[in-house]
């Protein structure tokens, strides 16, 4: 048995809950041949209720311990009074500056556009319109009725985002394109502007094409059929522009989404992989759901663990990624991507070729 690895993971709701369980089975050690010791914690609904969120805040603190975890879909309640949203908390406990999603090919599966390379996109993690200050005034329901929101963004996140845009943009040989709406809120959004300027300067081997956002959505349809791009993103327009991008590849569930906390030279502290899809009820207790996120989640969270220094899970994290997509390439696929496989169908051929690669 080679390597030993903490991994906190954060259990969730719903299809989110029986996604994670399919896609933990992969590290079974007799799978994968290494030891990944699981740290779990219910983030259940139900047991946020019961704990006010104690356990949110308990998982977080074991991450930034840790420095790595995966998180299962979970839901949000819509009460204002209510325990809310576990990401916001999670985020905010870790120290999470940047959320990144790859949209890539599928393969076996025709995108719904005309994009070759991958898209990633590189959304803050916390400000902007989550967690903003809401009010209302005049008459409720009255045509006079306003309501007011009070948002904020730090030039540190900006900063990190920028940068860590550059260096992935670097690293794959893309083009960073596409950024804020600086012309309309030259203050606000033009900060974030500045630092991709900024970064610009200090990577003047990258590409760099900044684009109004409103631009950049239409661009999507063009720009990615030539290049591998890297979206630099505001948070609310980074959650709607992932959304979109990786269903361009296919579906939302083919992908996954990571979040990182960087130190102050911006390397990654904590690393947290999930399923960037929410719960799907309608799906649950069904064996339907499309698994590749989750399972492509597990391999990211390998791949930051050999990133901090534990080399042994590298080819882990390399073995789980090529037996997902080779499955999905040989036809083992769930409905939203043309196929007719159930989840535990999708995950046992998963598994069949990871113990078919690592045995004697």
């Amino acid at each position: 048995m080679a390597g030993h690895t903490q991994l906190v993971v954060c259990e969730g709701d719903e299809t989110g809950q029986e996604l994670l369980d399919q896609a933990l089975r992969v590290f079974d050690p007799g799978v994968l041949g290494v030891d990944i010791d699981l740290l779990r914690f219910d983030l259940s609904l139900g047991n946020r209720r019961r704990t006010g969120n104690a356990v949110v805040h308990q998982a977080a603190e074991a991450m930034v311990e840790v420095g790595l975890g995966l998180k299962a879909a979970t839901i949000t309640p819509p009460g204002i009074d209510d325990v809310g949203s576990p990401n916001r908390i999670l985020r905010e406990g870790v120290g999470g500056s940047v959320i990144v999603r790859t949209g890539r090919r599928i393969p076996g599966v025709v995108p719904m556009a005309p994009v070759v390379h991958p898209i990633v996109v590189v959304r803050m993690a916390v400000g902007d319109a989550y967690g903003a200050e809401e009010r209302r005034s005049g008459s409720p329901g009255g045509a006079d009725e306003v309501a007011w929101r009070t948002e904020r963004i730090e030039r540190g996140i900006c900063r990190s985002v920028a940068e860590y845009s550059f260096r992935t943009a670097g690293t794959m040989d893309g083009c960073v394109y596409g950024g804020p709406k600086w012309t309309v809120s030259a203050l606000y959004e033009g900060m974030l502007k500045e630092e991709m300027d900024a970064a610009a300067a200090r990577h003047p081997d990258v590409r760099y094409r900044p684009t109004l956002i409103d631009a950049a959505y239409a661009g999507l349809l063009t720009e990615g059929a030539d290049q591998t791009l890297v979206i630099p993103a505001l948070n609310r327009d980074g959650d709607c522009l992932s959304d979109l991008v990786l269903a361009l590849f296919g579906s939302i569930a083919g992908a996954e989404s990571v979040l990182l906390a960087l130190d102050d030279e911006l390397r990654p502290t904590v690393a947290m992989a999930e399923a960037p899809h929410g719960t799907a009820p309608s799906l649950a207790g069904k064996d339907v759901a499309n698994p590749m996120a989750m399972l492509l989640a597990c391999a990211a969270a390998l791949d930051h663990a050999a990133g901090r220094g534990d080399p042994t899970v590298a080819e882990a994290a390399t073995a789980i990624r090529d037996a997902t997509l080779g499955a999905a390439a040989d036809g083992v696929r769930t409905f939203d991507l043309g196929g007719d496989a159930s989840t535990t169908q999708v995950v046992d051929e998963v598994l069949h070729r990871l113990t078919e690669s690592s045995g004697p």
